[in-house]
């Protein structure tokens, strides 16, 4: 595609600074949701293949857990009839997967509350579970080998997917599972949020993270990195943004450009984001179009430096904001730690020690930040205002994305699975 114009890039991330928000939930996707629906979180546990429900704040009771993989049967025999999809199914389990098979990435509600739409890496599809039987309502297959990351539009009638290995990102229609769009990415897309309108979608490519060419002079090799933003009526691309050079423009040339979580200030001018080895986060200004502070978090004196041994890339993963916009939540993946961070000055708060913590959102409330031990199978509740752990509750085998959901009032398991 053609650069855009100076007027119209202007004009282009004017309109952003107006729209982007973080990422939608089926909570706040569905304002006008029947009374009879109660808000919980999702826990995907990828190696299991479940997920736990359990209460969005308090004291996170679990509620039920849901096989998401009902199908498993039919899915293994169709990929051990074909050769190429197996050695991607291996690839998987042993590369990004740590010797284990991936069975679930991302979940997402129905506005309704009737279904769970999941992303399963191994399966490289998506599939909506009936939250009453269990049973799989639709099924989509990505491009490709791999399902990643999904969003949920602000008005809870699409999701996006990413397809890993075909850099494209598909849309869907949340109830039907149909395709409505798609569009191209950078490699391995990651990542994704649709604006607050629903105007725009933004999708984080992160290149190639399973190989061991992890030094900072070996950065080239990791693919094409970049952030796409595109319009989700046509799904055109709108904007390209590329950290590389705006890593560069600041003098950190051997810092990676491979954008990982993301969390968008409330007023929608700032995005915060974490890239591949690094342990702290940037401060991106959506208007300037560029980075405008560093924050380079502590290091677990036990962390290993050889780069090689962390996972996928990732030496912190995982970041959210508190909705009044004052703290963020940050997840020290390979440090072992989470803390909340003051906005205005950086300032972190306590290192609470978690066992490698791989995400972390808010509680229903908006008072707790809630990041997955993936390391310990728990998720564990820190409070915004002490940046103190209040409690943690267990959950299946590593637990990985959290998110809000709505599911019937009276939701206790299905009924089959």
């Amino acid at each position: 595609m053609p650069a855009l114009g100076t007027r119209r890039l202007a004009a282009v991330a004017a309109a952003l600074v107006l729209t982007v928000t973080a990422p939608a939930t089926a909570a706040s996707a569905a304002p006008d949701s029947p009374a009879a629906l109660r808000e919980v979180l999702f826990v995907g546990n990828n190696w299991d293949g479940t997920a736990d429900v359990i209460e969005s704040g308090g004291d996170f009771t679990r509620i039920g857990r849901i096989n998401v993989v009902p199908d498993k049967e039919r899915r293994m025999a169709e990929i051990k009839a074909d050769p190429i999809r197996w050695i991607y199914f291996m690839g998987i389990r042993n590369s990004v997967g740590e010797g284990h098979d991936q069975f679930v990435d991302d979940m997402y509600a129905t506005p309704d509350g009737s279904a769970m739409v999941v992303s399963r890496p191994s399966f490289a599809d998506v599939v909506s579970l009936d939250l009453v039987t269990g049973a799989v309502k639709w099924r989509f297959p990505v491009s490709g080998y791999r399902a990643d990351h999904m969003a949920v539009s602000p008005d809870g009638t699409r999701v996006a997917v990413s397809a890993s290995t075909s850099s494209t990102v598909h849309v869907l229609d949340i109830e039907t599972g149909r395709q409505v769009g798609s569009f191209a990415t950078g490699d391995k897309p990651h990542e994704n949020v649709f604006s607050r309108d629903g105007r725009y979608l933004w999708n984080m490519s992160i290149g190639e993270v399973n190989n061991a060419l992890d030094a900072p002079w070996l950065d080239w090799t990791k693919g094409d990195r970049r952030i796409t933003v595109v319009d989700t009526t046509t799904f055109q691309q709108v904007k390209v943004i590329d950290m590389r050079q705006r890593l560069d423009a600041i003098g950190l040339r051997d810092y990676s450009d491979a954008v990982r979580p993301a969390a968008f200030s409330p007023d929608e001018s700032k995005l915060y984001f974490q890239v591949s080895f690094f342990n702290g986060f940037f401060e991106y200004d959506v208007a300037t179009d560029r980075i405008t502070r560093t924050k380079t978090l502590p290091k677990n004196p036990a962390t290993s430096e050889d780069r090689t041994t962390w996972v996928n890339d990732s030496r912190h993963h995982g970041i959210t904001m508190k909705p009044d916009g004052t703290k963020l939540c940050v997840a020290g993946t390979m440090d072992d730690y989470a803390t909340v961070v003051d906005r205005t000055t950086l300032q972190e708060g306590p290192l609470v020690p978690v066992a490698k913590p791989y995400w972390a959102t808010v509680s229903g409330d908006g008072k707790s930040c809630v990041v997955s031990e993936s390391g310990a199978d728990r998720v564990t509740a820190i409070d915004f205002a002490t940046g103190e752990k209040t409690v943690s509750v267990p959950v299946g085998d590593h637990p990985q994305r959290v998110r809000l959901a709505r599911v019937p009032a009276n939701w206790t398991g299905p009924s089959a699975g």
